[in-house]
């Protein structure tokens, strides 16, 4: 027979009163409620289900057949006030969920949290994401995202904040595309790391349009044209290449598509024909205007090159079969790593991102903000990287949105909190550093770390195991 839910999930003491009333007809039934122990720490990722245990966001939602049991049925004889008096025979028996086990590192995802969470408060920023993935194995290891929010106490919450933006939001990646420019121009066989280019002034027109350096670099080479993150010394490597050669290279890498991770709602950016590029949209697109990219894109990209230019589809799912293509040739990738390095080194733009005793490589960005009729004052701060640069195992990203303290440069606002986390997961990964005496140095300052892999001085915050988190 049909029935009327009166109110459901109540309060175990509140329930027990309206049963001693002995009301006919009303009965209980016993139902659970998901509880994440993670809380907001991985909320973005793990997502939430409704109030009849189906996910509605992030993984519980993609998953939701995985997880989701199928109930079974018996026939009963119920008295007159409904409670349950002879069990007549078995309908159906039911069927378990089955587990996921998860590839998020619970101590990477609340390292990457709390490094975040100082970003947000020193450079007064509105938002911020990172993604950390293993270069071999396409796992993402932790992806926050903040403002995050309370899955166990949603009604409080801003729906906004909900929003996964490292897979959702996407964003013109500036200087940090210049590594994939790079690497196109290599592909012609025209361009190394140490042909020279001329940016003398430190601007050039096109058709009306000038491009900047932030100053005059003047006659450099390939290679510090990414340690100088020069506009000028990228815009000439463009108008050495076809649209299509840049398009392809961007392609290859996984631009305009979406990452094939399965994670619900994720955008493919936006990476226009080849065919609407003319010489001004080749050179902004050259330094990262033009095109649009989630920052789970660029993870997956940068470990692509740190993975010897084998792309590897991201996965949430710890032990998936690891799904790889090759999109350029090991030489150039590694070449591209070598560039990289520089960008961390004493003449770079991104000291701040440097872990020490470790190789570090990288690529800062700075991009402003699209607006009605052009871009406004107000900035995306950006930070792509791998370690260690000898023989890569992590690639991040981190995006910090619109910082309102002064420092706008991904180097200085997005840099730190690369460093922090990448310094934590390569101890905490028992990674051989490559300068043994400057790690030591460095490990004397450091707080030990827990058996949980947090600094023992920290507050800690209770993390999760849905789905075998590790």
């Amino acid at each position: 027979k049909s029935f009327l839910y009166l109110r459901r999930q109540m309060n175990p003491d509140d329930a027990a009163a309206i049963l001693d009333l002995d009301i006919p007809g009303v009965y209980s039934q016993r139902e659970f409620r998901r509880f994440y122990p993670q809380g907001d720490v991985a909320a973005h990722v793990i997502g939430f289900t409704n109030i009849d245990d189906r996910g509605q966001e992030g993984l519980e939602l993609a998953f939701d057949d995985w997880l989701t049991g199928k109930p079974g049925a018996k026939r009963v004889i119920r008295d007159m006030r409904g409670a349950v008096v002879e069990n007549v025979e078995l309908v159906r028996a039911p069927e378990p969920g089955r587990d996921l086990a998860l590839s998020i590192d619970r101590r990477v995802q609340y390292m990457a949290y709390r490094a975040l969470g100082e970003a947000l408060r020193d450079n007064d920023a509105s938002s911020a994401s990172m993604v950390v993935m293993d270069v071999k194995t396409g796992e993402i290891l932790a992806m926050v995202n903040l403002p995050s929010y309370n899955p166990n106490a949603r009604a409080a919450d801003n729906t906004a904040a909900r929003r996964n933006r490292a897979v959702t939001d996407v964003l013109e990646p500036g200087s940090v595309i210049k590594a994939f420019t790079v690497a196109a121009a290599m592909e012609t066989g025209r361009w190394t790391p140490t042909t020279p280019i001329n940016t003398h002034p430190g601007e050039l027109t096109l058709f009306g349009y000038t491009i900047h350096d932030f100053r005059d670099y003047g006659v450099i080479d390939v290679t510090h044209l990414i340690t100088k993150s020069s506009n000028v010394g990228a815009t000439k490597l463009s108008m050495d290449m076809t649209a299509d050669q840049m398009f392809d290279m961007l392609q290859r890498f996984g631009f305009g598509n979406a990452s094939g991770s399965g994670f619900p709602g994720e955008s493919a950016g936006v990476l226009p024909p080849a065919r609407s590029w003319g010489p001004v949209e080749k050179a902004t697109i050259s330094y990262g205007y033009g095109l649009a990219v989630t920052p789970m894109q660029l993870a997956q990209a940068y470990a692509a090159i740190a993975n010897h230019g084998r792309f590897v589809t991201p996965t949430f799912v710890h032990g998936a079969p690891v799904q790889s293509r090759a999109v350029v040739d090991p030489q150039i990738a590694d070449a591209v790593i070598g560039m990289l390095e520089t960008v961390t080194g004493p003449e770079g733009t991104a000291r701040r991102a440097a872990v020490p005793g470790y190789r570090t490589a990288g690529k800062s960005g700075t991009s402003r903000k699209a607006a009605a009729g052009g871009y406004e004052k107000r900035y995306q701060s950006l930070f792509a990287g791998l370690v260690p640069a000898s023989d890569p195992r992590f690639a991040a990203v981190v995006v910090v949105n619109d910082p309102k303290n002064g420092d706008y440069y991904g180097g200085l606002v997005s840099a730190p909190a690369f460093e922090s986390v990448m310094e934590a997961a390569l101890r905490l990964y028992d990674i051989n550093p490559d300068d043994v005496d400057g790690w030591l140095v460095q490990r004397q300052q450091l707080p030990a770390l827990g058996p949980d892999g947090l600094p023992q001085e920290a507050e800690t915050v209770s993390v999760a195991t849905l789905g075998g988190m590790q």
